[in-house]
């Protein structure tokens, strides 16, 4: 791992845990296109799921008294159900592909997240169920699962207070099935993962953007955080497309 690709994905990681502590979700969206980019489709969403992990458990100390655990214990099954299919199709998905699934999801998350008009009010534990399989599939194979949780809160009309509390154990679980199922299944071995050095830098990393984000909280609107991972997400999502088809022709 040279130098440069070291401070970019430091770099993605400290904005990407700022945003989660701002709003309840970046972590995703943002560092993994950009560690996809950096260190190959499989590896990079390897590591944004080891950062979630971190990223969640440490937000979730902050924002405990929240968290509203009925739902985050519906959205923990199916999690695992989802990731364990997602698993499979990356161990089997060549590098070139993985790419333009990772920056195909990331753009049409975008889209269906910010761009959709207002939704009907449905409030069912079969939705937060779907919910949490579908996020579970997502962060396995594209380590994105913000936008079907911000869908599903819409659908469900959920606090945002309360949303971005439940969020960070969500996204803690799901981090720790996509990581256990790809190496269960062989996705990632152990050989391949990247120098043991990078973990303890990733958790250190994320505290510093989780004190950025706090230190920006009554200085930034939700409104601008989001615009920045839009933008930041956006762009990694499109070059990943760019790059997988290049990988093809």
């Amino acid at each position: 791992m040279t130098v440069g690709i070291l401070i970019a994905a430091v770099a993605a990681i400290l904005v990407g845990s700022a945003l989660q502590r701002l709003s309840g979700t970046g972590v995703g969206l943002v560092v993994a296109p950009v560690l996809a980019l950096l260190m190959g489709p499989a590896l990079g969403v390897f590591v944004t799921n080891s950062t979630t992990v971190v990223s969640g458990f440490l937000i979730m100390l902050a924002v405990i008294r929240d968290v509203d655990w009925k739902r985050y214990l519906l959205f923990l099954p199916m999690a695992l159900l989802g990731a364990i299919p997602a698993a499979f199709m990356v161990r089997e998905l060549d590098a070139a592909w993985l790419n333009i699934v990772i920056g195909a999801v990331v753009l049409v998350a975008l889209a269906l997240t910010f761009g959709t008009p207002s939704v009907p009010r449905i409030r069912s534990p079969f939705l937060t169920a779907a919910a949490g399989a579908v996020g579970g599939f997502l962060n396995t194979s594209a380590g994105v699962a913000a936008p079907a949780m911000v869908m599903y809160s819409r659908f469900a009309r959920w606090d945002q207070r309360s949303f971005a509390a439940t969020m960070q154990p969500t996204f803690m679980t799901m981090g720790i099935f996509s990581v256990g199922t790809k190496l269960a299944v062989g996705a990632t071995t152990v050989s391949q993962l990247p120098p043991w050095w990078l973990f303890p830098i990733v958790v250190v990393t994320v505290v510093a953007g989780i004190r950025v984000g706090g230190w920006l909280a009554g200085k930034v609107s939700l409104g601008a955080a989001r615009t920045v991972a839009i933008t930041l997400a956006g762009l990694g999502g499109a070059v990943a497309v760019f790059r997988g088809l290049l990988m093809l022709a």
